[in-house]
């Protein structure tokens, strides 16, 4: 077929090979027709990134710094028109090419793009040669006269706000953090991003926001700074200590929430709530400083004062739990073990696919369930290595099951903290490779609550682990707002609804959210499980709602072993 997407790979000129290969960031909010553009391009060797999320593409980009944008025309909220213009505001990306792919076939449509900084326009359906060679010869063109930033070189200063890019914010984190000095980091969180952004929209959030970034260079000129998310920043300082910092979030909260900033001729007042913490406890990396600052940021947000201070939970050191966590982390541990539940399709078929679940046996022999030992475990630090058990016995089973011509795929819950560890997603591609499995078989399992506090950094998690095809699931999911954009942020292929739908009676108000989050997550593009089903009355319930999959003890209760029958199930 003409329109097939391997044909882009037929171009007659190959594409650079290593740190020249061309990038592409895809601006597109359908999700189908962004992972189409996606996989045509990385099937002519290109790298391509996608951005759902209008407010999340300035970032993206200066993190990114590709070669070309290929723009949609039409996004809830505001136009690509706009999106160009503030390419082109830019210092870094004034001149770079901007390509709008839209099934507008309006001439008038095409010009005005044309107008407002676009530099080609091509109307949808395309075929993949056309788009490829399209995006090559602007980009070669580019290239040639030299208009696009190369990515070797980092910017280093946001060029509206002048404070660090958050790159450059993130290596001065590491290094500081791990350094030994005194020191510590604070992360501010300018006023709710959603209720903003609802109220003024999109390019006036922008501005509020870089404004607002402007104010935190001016207070905070002999420290570093950086924007963090859409309206979060991150301050790192040195040579500091535990009361000069609470003093300096008093003084930045002050300085943020007496200034007057302007938004369409209206002055408003952001309620600035900071969350920090010294460099004194140890962190082993980035990661480490951002989860102790996410946690003093949300009791910041309940605290009167509106700041508080990152205190580690040192009184768990000696719980007897803990103790026993440890014991079981040890080489020779051989209290913790893994058991697992079927995950089956309701329509049927033979594919084995099971939730992975890890126990602890305690002293006396009884079973701790995962409930009773996780969230010590995160308290007291441990909560990486026990992933990192899980996630090691778990791809030897994986292993041990291709060995045996038993191909099983798992579905493997992480903490988004462990994931966003420095080093990790290195360990688990050399982990897959090692165990000689297909990236396929694995499904990291993401716990909705916890991925919303740290989706800037599962997103470059994401970016890193999904050519090795691993793929990943949202789960407890509730359908809001946040979580439909999250849907959109992560390269998801499965969500796990939240077990309130599983209840009876079900109340009609979870009755309706339920219908609208698995149409939702269909339109994306996802399949929808159905978890911690007891009932065969919720089951029906589900079922007619219109999920793909069911896991519950109704279907069978999880063990020590992996032997389900698929092909027999009946629900």
């Amino acid at each position: 077929m003409n329109d097939a997407p391997n044909e882009a790979t037929r171009s007659e000129q190959p594409e650079p090979a290593g740190a020249d290969r061309f990038r592409v960031l895809i601006v597109e909010d359908d999700r189908s027709q962004a992972l189409f553009a996606e996989a045509i391009l990385r099937g002519a060797g290109m790298e391509a990134e996608v951005v759902a999320i209008p407010e999340q593409m300035m970032a993206t980009l200066e993190r990114f710094a590709p070669d070309l944008v290929l723009m949609d025309l039409h996004m809830p909220g505001i136009s690509g028109t706009s999106l160009t213009e503030q390419i082109r505001q830019h210092p870094l990306f004034q001149n770079i090419p901007v390509v709008f792919l839209t099934g507008d076939q309006n001439p008038d449509s095409e010009l005005d793009a044309l107008e407002h900084g676009g530099d080609d326009y091509i109307v949808k359906p395309v075929r993949p040669r056309h788009l490829v060679v399209s995006v090559q010869s602007r980009i070669r063109r580019a290239r040639a006269i030299g208009q696009v930033r190369q990515t070797a070189v980092e910017p280093i200063l946001h060029p509206i706000t002048g404070l660090l890019t958050r790159p450059a914010l993130m290596d001065l984190l590491l290094e500081k953090a791990t350094s030994g000095v005194a020191g510590g980091a604070l992360m501010i969180e300018m006023g709710n991003a959603t209720a903003l952004h609802d109220r003024f929209g999109y390019a006036e959030f922008e501005d509020l926001i870089n404004a607002a970034g402007r104010k935190l260079k001016e207070l905070t000129a002999s420290e570093s700074a950086a924007r963090l998310s859409d309206n979060a920043f991150l301050v790192v300082v040195s040579g500091r200590d535990a009361g000069w910092l609470e003093a300096y979030a008093r003084q930045l909260r002050d300085g943020i929430g007496r200034t007057d900033f302007k938004v369409d001729d209206t002055a408003l007042r952001l309620r600035c709530t900071i969350g920090y913490t010294t460099f004194e406890h140890g962190f082993k990396d980035s990661g480490d400083v951002l989860a102790a600052v996410d946690d003093a940021l949300r009791e910041a947000r309940g605290a009167p004062v509106g700041f508080a201070r990152y205190v580690p939970p040192d009184r768990l050191a000696a719980n007897e739990i803990v103790d026993e966590l440890r014991a079981a982390l040890a080489p020779d541990g051989e209290t913790l073990y893994l058991v697992f539940q079927p995950v089956v399709a309701v329509a049927g078929g033979d594919e084995a696919r099971y939730q992975v679940l890890v126990r602890m046996r305690g002293p006396d022999g009884s079973v701790r369930r995962a409930a009773e030992f996780l969230d010590i475990a995160q308290s007291a630090g441990l909560l990486p290595q026990v992933d990192r058990w899980v996630m090691q016995h778990a791809l030897d089973l994986l292993r041990d099951r291709n060995r045996a011509s038993r191909p099983v795929q798992l579905v493997v819950s992480q903490s988004p903290r462990t994931l966003a560890q420095d080093g990790y997603a290195d360990w688990l591609q050399q982990a897959i490779g090692a165990a000689n499995i297909e990236g396929q078989s694995l499904i990291i399992d993401l716990r909705l609550e916890e991925a919303q506090v740290h989706s800037v950094l599962l997103r470059e998690f994401c970016r890193v682990m999904v050519p090795s095809g691993v793929q990943f699931a949202l789960s407890q999911y509730r359908h809001t707002l946040d979580a439909a954009q999250l849907l959109d942020q992560l390269p998801l292929g499965y969500l796990r609804l939240a077990a309130d739908f599983a209840q009876l009676p079900l109340p009609q108000t979870l009755h309706d959210e339920m219908r609208e989050a698995i149409q939702y997550a269909h339109r994306q593009g996802l399949q929808v499980i159905a978890q911690n089903v007891e009932d065969p009355q919720a089951a029906a319930a589900l079922w007619i709602g219109g999920i793909d999959f069911i896991q519950g003890n109704l279907v069978h209760r999880p063990e020590q072993t992996l032997d389900f029958d698929f092909r027999s199930a009946t629900l």
